[in-house]
């Protein structure tokens, strides 16, 4: 079984959608009376998001089923080689124990 990701937008594309969809977590939490100086640096970037979406998009090509750490592993790996400008933050997500809430390594550990 191949890990390969469909291309299905530029990567511009992409960071556009994942900088609107950080716009909209910023405002829900600020809805909600956060403090900015508390959450702005749990959040993750928006090349974080566009990998997340990837990832996201290939579960949900594999039925849904959430990847293992070693499939998680090459699906990470697989993003940056399809798309090289991500390559910086895909290492850095995969080298990085940043125990934030969103991480998938920690929402994975069971």
């Amino acid at each position: 079984m191949t890990e390969s990701i469909p291309r299905r937008a530029s990567l511009e594309v992409l960071r556009a959608e994942a900088s609107d969809e950080l716009a909209v977590l910023i405002q829900e939490r600020l809805r909600g009376g956060e403090d900015p100086w508390e959450f702005m640096e749990d959040l993750p970037s928006i090349d974080e998001l566009v990998v997340f979406l990837l990832r996201a998009e290939n579960i949900k090509a594999n039925d849904g089923v959430r990847p293992n750490s070693a499939r998680h592993y090459r699906v990470l790996r697989q993003i940056a080689l399809e798309y090289p400008e991500l390559t910086k933050t895909v290492w850095g997500m995969l080298g990085e124990r940043r125990h934030r809430r969103w991480d998938p390594t920690i929402a994975d550990a069971s």
